[in-house]
């Protein structure tokens, strides 16, 4: 049976969006997306904020993989969308809720670095 990672990439794939359109409208960045279609369980706001994308309800129930939506994607991202509210009980959970903020803050210093020095 395919894990969250996968039925997120099918799902998009089903879609049509572009993986550069996606990960431009997230504000994050192709290996991030990719390391997030290997993982055997994704973040809800994350997923969510990928339905809004690509037009979907995206769930993992095993009934229904994708099932679209009436109102078209949106066409790009206002805010990142939050990782993870409440608390975390799991260390571990934690610590990968800890890291993908941390790479989130490095993509966002990225992509200000290349508007604030990219010729122009």
């Amino acid at each position: 049976m395919p894990h969250q990672g996968e039925i997120l990439q099918d799902a998009i794939k089903q879609s049509g969006v572009s993986i550069s359109r996606l990960v431009q409208d997230l504000g994050i960045t192709r290996p991030t997306i990719y390391r997030k279609f290997r993982e055997e369980t994704l973040d809800e706001a994350f997923v969510k904020r990928v339905g809004e994308l690509i037009g979907r309800v995206v769930t993992f129930d095993g009934t229904d993989v994708t099932a679209p939506v009436l109102s078209s994607p949106s066409p790009s991202v206002t805010s990142t969308p939050t990782l993870l509210t409440g608390s975390v009980t799991d260390p571990a959970k934690a610590l990968i809720v800890l890291q993908e903020k941390y790479v989130r803050l490095l993509e966002d210093y990225n992509a200000l670095l290349l508007k604030l020095y990219s010729p122009r």
